[in-house]
Order: structure tokens, then sequence, then C-alpha cells
């Protein structure tokens, strides 16, 4: 029987990663299913789901060597295989504001509380060390409607006034 795993691998950014891990995974009989990889901060972090006939600590000893070569953190967690069910995401939230302690935890509360499930957060900060912007890109399932999304919004921008901006737009899910 087949086992299927959440695979982290953080390190610093180099090239080769992505081809060495999966390398290992391919040649160690395994399949992967979603996975998400992307650079942090001169960090790269990779999360796949991994189909394998291995237990967690084969599957540990299959990616040592590479592991350890390219230095990278190592996290395995056992989960179901359960691919292509996904949230069809129904809204994009872009976020620009001045970078300050706490602004992700307060947005995605207000949002939470007004029915968004996010699907998908990505951020990046940008400007100068001097004066940084947060920004901010949310997709998600508005499980109350729009309407209860757009106040919640509305009273952040209130709030924040000049140094805070936010759009909230529908996706179209059904693309021709």
């Amino acid at each position: 029987m087949k086992n299927w795993f959440m695979l982290t691998l953080v390190g610093q950014d180099q090239s080769g990663i992505v081809a060495q891990v999966t390398q290992a995974l391919y040649q160690g009989g395994c399949n992967l299913g979603e996975a998400s990889m992307v650079r942090l901060g001169g960090n790269f972090t990779m999360m796949l789901m991994v189909n394998s006939n291995v237990d967690e600590s084969g599957l540990a000893a299959m990616l040592s060597p590479v592991a350890d070569k390219l230095q990278l953190h190592v996290h395995l967690d056992a989960i179901e295989g359960r691919l292509h069910q996904h949230p069809k995401t129904d809204v994009c939230i872009n976020v620009y504001g001045a970078d300050r302690s706490g602004m992700v935890a307060e947005i995605t509360a207000r949002l939470a509380a007004a029915g968004l499930n996010i699907v998908d957060l990505s951020s990046d900060v940008g400007g100068v060390d001097q004066k940084p912007i947060y920004i901010m890109q949310i997709e998600g399932v508005a499980e109350k409607g729009m309407a209860p999304l757009q106040q919640a919004l509305d009273a952040l921008q209130q709030q924040y006034g000049h140094e805070f901006e936010v759009h909230l737009s529908p996706i179209d899910t059904l693309i021709m």
C-alpha cells in the first residue's frame, strides 16, 4: 500500500534544489502530487505531496543524502492524498500598505469574520528600508458573498487611510 506524505524542505536558496530533490524522489520510486516551491528572503522552501511505498523513516533516509548535501531542513507528515479536491476560488484581494507589525493577522481575521476561506496567500515587502510597503495577494472563497468582504475591507481602508490600499475582485471560475 502506498503512503502519502507532506514533505517540507527549507534551506538557503541555491541552484539545483528542485532538480536534486525531485531526482532523489523519482529514483526512490516516489510520485509527486501537488507542490508549492518558492524563494522567500534568500531562502528556498518546498512543500510537496509525496506518494511512496516506504514509510516515513524510509522516505527520510531516501532524502538524507541530498538534504545533507544542500543543507536542507526536512519535515515529513503522513497525510491523506486527496488530490483533485480543490475549493473553487471566487475572489482575489490585493493589499498594499505601510509595513507594520500585525498587519497580516488583522486583515485575515477581519476577512475570516466576513466569511473568507483563504485558499492561497502570498506576500512581499517592497519599497525601501526607510519606507517599506507590504504587498499581499489573497485568493479564496467568499462563503458569505462579496458584500461582507467589501465592508470589512472598507473599514480597514477607513481605519488606515492613505497608508493602505486594497482591491477586491471576483474570479471567474468558468473560463472557456
